[in-house]
């Protein structure tokens, strides 16, 4: 369905809401922000997404707090319920939506053997003769997923020369406009010289498909395709796993929570340390181990002179 599509079915189930339902207008008007933000990240084809779609959606909210997830879910699962009703859909995928429950889930992450093996898989495709324009496009794909920690939206979006061979940080503009600097790896910036290579000078992104640019939904299915022929289960991959593989690693490495931060564009520190999912043990030990008054038993000087325990 085209946008046109979606923007009238979402206008048509807004009106029922208000008529049969009597809903407020906050609530009105926070379905009508959630439906359109769930168009958009669907290519705007939310009226007619499959079970499977929907299942993605839900994977790119893995980063939103659990009444946010259950608003979002509510909303949708009551317009796709509504298009059943008035006989516009033959089915309801609205089931394949999360139900968050009490306690928020972590989010899903792949440990170093995982990584790991999705390189191998790719590296393994790259030797082959002749190289696959795909198998490069991918490589480049993963590397800066992995590598740099791009959200889904940033990375297929990205203009064509947005990387420089010569410049290890790229300036992006993500969620709510925000600026931030994104570092690029050696090995990344390597693997996107290589597709680069292959997009025509006058394509105005990096990855191409079609008169716009490689969509989320294909970047999902690639990545999927990628995780069965690594022997990893397809369920465990996804362009948000991977964001989320970056930072956790940096984080096992030593990285700075609030540098962390900065490179995943974070508004508020407390969703990192949600993302991330800091180990309390690493974080005891490292107090331990770091502290300038670790080794000093209570009564004893300080740093500044003044004696603890007293």
């Amino acid at each position: 369905m085209s946008d046109l599509a979606d923007r009238i079915l979402i206008e048509r189930f807004i009106e029922m809401m208000a008529a049969e339902a009597g809903a407020a207008k906050n609530t009105l008007a926070a379905y009508r922000s959630d439906l359109s933000l769930a168009s958009d990240f669907l290519d705007h084809r939310l009226a007619a997404a499959s079970a499977v779609e929907l299942s993605l959606l839900g994977e790119h909210w893995q980063a939103l707090s659990r009444s946010s997830v259950a608003r979002k879910s509510a909303a949708l699962r009551r317009f796709f319920a509504f298009l059943a009703d008035e006989g516009l859909r033959a089915d309801d995928p609205g089931a394949a939506l999360p139900r968050p429950g009490a306690q928020r889930a972590l989010p899903k992450t792949l440990d170093h053997q995982d990584v790991d093996r999705l390189f191998a898989a790719i590296a393994e495709r790259i030797a082959r003769d002749p190289a696959d324009p795909n198998d490069l496009r991918l490589s480049a794909l993963v590397e800066l997923l992995y590598g740099s920690g791009l959200r889904a939206t940033e990375l297929v979006s990205l203009p064509r020369n947005a990387i420089a061979p010569d410049r290890p940080y790229l300036i992006l503009r993500g969620k709510g406009g925000r600026e931030r600097l994104v570092p690029i790896s050696d090995r990344a910036r390597a693997a996107v010289a290589a597709w680069r290579a292959l997009v025509a000078t006058d394509r105005a992104w990096l990855f191409p498909s079609g008169k716009t640019h490689l969509s989320r939904i294909r970047l999902y299915q690639l990545l999927k395709a990628l995780a069965a022929a690594a022997g990893i289960p397809p369920e465990r991959v996804s362009p948000h796993v991977l964001r989320h593989a970056f930072a956790t690693h940096l984080l096992e490495g030593g990285a700075d929570l609030r540098a962390l931060q900065s490179m995943l564009g974070h508004a508020d520190i407390a969703t990192t340390e949600i993302y991330t999912h800091v180990d309390s043990a690493r974080l005891v030990e490292l107090v331990n181990r770091r502290h300038p008054l670790t080794d000093r038993p209570p009564g004893t000087a300080s740093i500044d002179g003044t004696r603890r325990g007293a």
